[in-house]
């Protein structure tokens, strides 16, 4: 294992977060000094320092093995988590360390689930650190580093390789060392839209920036303790709705779109499934939101559950009801969504649909090869025919997440989280979704957890952002070592 290349390297991702801890800097100087400014300064100097440590003694090295590669992944996400909570647990306030760690894992994560009951408390500038991790997590530690790692090489497109699954980068048609440049396009695309649009629909800068950042990460993290219904704004609620169901489909298409000026690349069978499953899940949402009297009218009942649908099918954890008060099968409805969520090549998390399409597409394979033994059946997503190899491996990843799902549901319950919430935050954090259900809900916070149930909510978090398979990789290259030892 070659540590000096891995040092290098995970030295990129640190100064990524050093340079967005520089800009809370920023944001704290023009609020004249607030009390964030030397929790925020400390831990700029201190990330930066240790970012920049391999890049003085350590010579540049261009080769990475299959091993440093994950290694490189794995500790990339880690180490931002560590460092990401400096700032949070230098101010004080609510944020022990566990809380600490807990904000910063689910702002990299892109998961939005928060421990601050009160939110409008935090300063502005750790605030903005705040949205931050998400835009960071929402590009993805990895991808930044890529963009950063200059000219193109071996090493860039191994990792291309290992951060962005197959399922990924099967809508991009162009090469593989320009896929994590296109995805980073349209990201930052959907981060200036999205900012302009809630400028123009009243927002102040702050808040359009932080609202901005979140949406376009399918994030969450809001700057108001009462999310999106802070803004009672029928403009910003469908601005929001408009960008999460854009960031929760595959950025591949909507460049595609946006180069060829046509709505052809959305004619695509993952696109279309999931459209209309958001529309089903929203229709059956809002019925009983209506039907249980939580919205006074049809309008206003369509209109909430789609947004809350699109919350959790985009994996972003923003709010306009509290659905503390709601029936427990409607939040079970969701679920449904949340264990879906968006397509591979977003920033949404959950298995992705197209992992969801090829289960069905499986099952129907499986099931008339039954009925007609001699029948040589294929798998198609679009135009594209699967080999069986390209397909077993994503069924076999749907399997171990319904192994991680349940393993954490029995851990939540062993550390005393109730029994609704051990499955339904369970869910939603393997998931990236976010807020849970009741104290844990969308206007709530996961400040009551006992302390081991957030390190499982955080763990859940990570496996989910990086989906598995890295972590996976460096326990079994720790324990291989320690056997050969």
């Amino acid at each position: 294992m070659n540590w000096k290349v891995i040092s290098r390297n995970i030295g990129y991702a640190l100064l990524v977060s050093a340079l967005f801890m520089l800009l809370s800097v920023g944001v704290s100087l023009l609020n004249g000094r607030d009390s964030a400014l030397a929790a925020l300064l400390i831990s700029f100097l201190i990330t930066f320092i240790v970012g920049i440590f391999p890049f003085i003694f350590v010579r540049e090295a261009q080769a990475i093995t299959l091993k440093e590669g994950y290694v490189i992944i794995f500790l990339s996400w880690l180490l931002s988590f560590i460092f990401g909570m400096l700032p949070y647990a230098l101010w004080g306030g609510p944020f022990t360390l566990t809380n600490a760690w807990f904000e910063s894992v689910s702002g990299y994560t892109t998961t939005g689930a928060t421990i601050l009951d009160d939110i409008e408390a935090l300063p502005e500038s750790l605030l903005f650190w705040r949205a931050s991790t998400h835009f960071i997590g929402g590009l993805g530690v990895v991808v930044f580093l890529l963009l950063l790692i200059p000219g193109s090489n071996q090493m860039k497109m191994r990792l291309t390789n290992m951060e962005l699954t197959s399922l990924s980068r099967g809508g991009y048609s162009s090469r593989t060392n320009k896929t994590v440049y296109i995805f980073a396009y349209v990201y930052l695309a959907l981060l200036v839209l999205s900012f302009l649009a809630y400028m123009l629909a009243g927002m102040s800068v702050f808040d359009a920036a932080c609202h901005a950042m979140s949406v376009s990460a399918t994030g969450g993290f809001s700057s108001r303790n009462l999310s999106i219904a802070a803004f009672d704004s029928r403009w910003v609620e469908g601005i929001t709705m408009v960008f999460m169901y854009l960031s929760s489909i595959h950025f591949g298409l909507i460049f595609l779109s946006v180069v060829t000026r046509s709505l052809k690349p959305y004619n695509n069978p993952v696109v279309k499934f999931y459209t209309a499953s958001i529309v089903v899940v929203a229709l059956i949402v809002g019925a009983g939101l209506k039907g249980h009297d939580i919205c006074p009218t049809w309008g206003s009942a369509v209109w909430n559950g789609l947004f809350e649908t699109l919350c959790v099918t985009s994996t972003s954890g923003f709010a306009i009801l509290d659905n503390a008060t709601w029936p427990l099968w409607i939040v079970m409805v969701l679920m449904f969504s949340a264990l879906m969520c968006g397509s591979a090549g977003s920033t949404s998390g959950g298995v992705k649909v197209d992992r969801i399409i090829l289960l069905f597409k499986s099952i129907g394979r499986r099931i008339h090869r039954i009925l007609h033994p001699s029948s040589i059946d294929e798998i198609r997503m679009g135009k594209r025919v699967l080999r069986e190899e390209e397909v077993s491996p994503h069924l076999l990843y749907l399997a171990l997440y319904g192994l991680l799902l349940a393993v954490s549901v029995a851990a939540c319950l062993f550390v005393g989280v109730d029994h609704q919430n051990s499955f339904i935050a369970s869910v939603t954090s393997l998931g990236n979704v976010g807020p849970a259900y009741g104290a844990l809900g969308t206007m709530g916070s996961f400040n009551s957890v006992p302390l081991l149930g957030k390190l499982v909510f955080t763990l859940d978090m990570f496996l989910g952002r990086i989906e598995i398979y890295p972590v996976l990789a460096v326990v079994a290259m720790v324990f291989d070592k320690r056997a050969r030892g």
